[in-house]
């Protein structure tokens, strides 16, 4: 281990704890962890695809658009399982701070449990939506009982998240991502089935198509959105049975490509239904009582429902290091049943809260899209430049992977700036 890896606590590669401790128990398989980083993407960014493709100008900007972000995409996640393994650390946090230094290490505990919450208020509010419209279409102009109000609801599926919430490691939600995954799958057939089997519709003239410049700028937060799997890419590869950095190519490779293939089906059936008349929310846009529209909305909240425990234990990693620099062991100890218990009931309270004030949900995307810059590009990068410094590399190389580490950072404080404003002033 290097002096400066040393002086952070870093742990050794491949050690899975500090120097003198014992190994968590690493024993996720391939599948699971495929699994796993899939159904962490697949989430509520799915709903706004077809919204996405129409605000990028059609299909072949906003295909083009999704490849070139691939690229940024894929590279950060094999940049974060290299940098998991040149620092021993099991936690995102730990791996930026263990390589970037302890300034950069607290600014990501800030942005990571700050865009944790959000994407977890947003996915409750995802599943309250979806069932106020499930409602609305089985007691269309019926007086709506008190049990049936969104809060109710939304508080009753909030005690249901608490069990689900309760695996110690992430291995523990690998069949729910599995179930996930099936349940999103059935919205990109729908939108596939509903083109070509659904009544013929008129599609209005289409809007004059933005810039390049700006379609670009302006659906980059929702495909960030969409595809943001890397909070769980550090967990997951230090999880695994096998741990290689070729390995982990291929499986995050693999998850990447069918986040795509899902995503790509949604966003171009969707947008060829309905053109530039394609809601932020797919689902609104069909008959609200098609049954087969019923069946998706009760089937995506229950996929929404399999992402929010995976990044509630995302966020309680945080929180458990922030309270064991407190010195209270109990709370920061992952396998301490009270503290555990205690962290994920606070979660899901101040979770619900937010949902059921948050604003328009297109809005809220586009505030997370511009916050995921952080974990997609600019913290990979700056691992990047600071991981190869602890590696016997030549200078040739490193020299390319730290103009790429550069550039990545560089894009990712642009895309950060720019949605971040776009968003703030359609919230204002």
């Amino acid at each position: 281990m290097t002096p400066a890896l040393a002086a952070t606590g870093a742990r050794t590669p491949g050690s899975g704890g500090l120097v003198g401790e014992p190994p968590p128990a690493a024993r996720l398989s391939s599948a699971g962890a495929a699994f796993i980083l899939l159904k962490s993407a697949l989430g509520a960014g799915l709903l706004a695809f077809p919204w996405a493709f129409q605000r990028a100008g059609g299909l072949l900007p906003a295909l083009l658009l999704e490849l070139v972000s691939l690229v940024f995409l894929a590279s950060g996640l094999l940049t974060l399982g290299y940098a998991a393994a040149v620092s021993g650390q099991t936690t995102y946090q730990g791996v930026v701070a263990a390589l970037c230094g302890r300034a950069a290490g607290r600014l990501c505990e800030g942005c990571f449990t700050g865009n944790l919450l959000l994407i977890a208020a947003a996915l409750l509010r995802v599943v309250g939506d979806q069932l106020e419209k499930l409602y609305g279409a089985l007691l269309p102009g019926a007086p709506r009982p008190w049990y049936l109000d969104q809060r109710f609801s939304l508080g009753l599926v909030a005690l249901l998240l608490l069990p689900l919430s309760a695996p110690r490691h992430i291995r523990g939600h690998t069949l729910s991502s599995l179930l996930g995954t099936l349940a999103a799958c059935y919205l990109a057939l729908l939108t596939v089935a509903q083109y070509y089997l659904g009544p013929p519709r008129a599609l209005p003239q289409p809007r004059p198509p933005p810039s390049p410049g700006v379609s670009a700028l302006a659906v980059f937060p929702t495909i960030c959105f969409g595809f943001q799997c890397h909070e769980a890419a550090v967990s997951v590869y230090s999880s695994m049975r096998r741990r290689d950095l070729r390995h982990w190519a291929l499986v995050s490779g693999l998850s990447l490509l069918a986040c795509c293939l899902i995503y790509s089906l949604t966003g171009v059936f969707g947008f060829l239904t309905f053109g530039a008349e394609a809601s932020a929310d797919i689902l609104l846009s069909y008959p609200a009582s098609d049954p087969a529209v019923l069946a998706a909305r009760v089937l995506f909240a229950a996929s929404v429902v399999t992402v929010y425990p995976i990044v509630l234990f995302l966020g309680r990693s945080v929180l458990q290091d922030l309270w064991g620099r407190s010195r209270c062991r109990a709370l920061a100890d992952p396998l301490s049943t009270a503290g555990r218990v205690l962290l994920t009931a606070l979660w899901v309270a101040v979770t619900l809260a937010a949902a059921l004030l948050l604003p328009d949900l297109g809005d809220i995307i586009g505030v997370i899209g511009g916050l995921s810059a952080f974990f997609i590009f600019i913290f990979p990068g700056l691992c990047l430049i600071c991981a190869v410094g602890h590696e016997p590399i030549g200078p040739g190389a490193r020299r390319g992977l730290e103009a790429w580490g550069a550039v990545s950072v560089l894009a990712g404080a642009f895309i950060f700036g720019q949605s971040t404003a776009a968003a703030v002033l359609e919230l204002v």
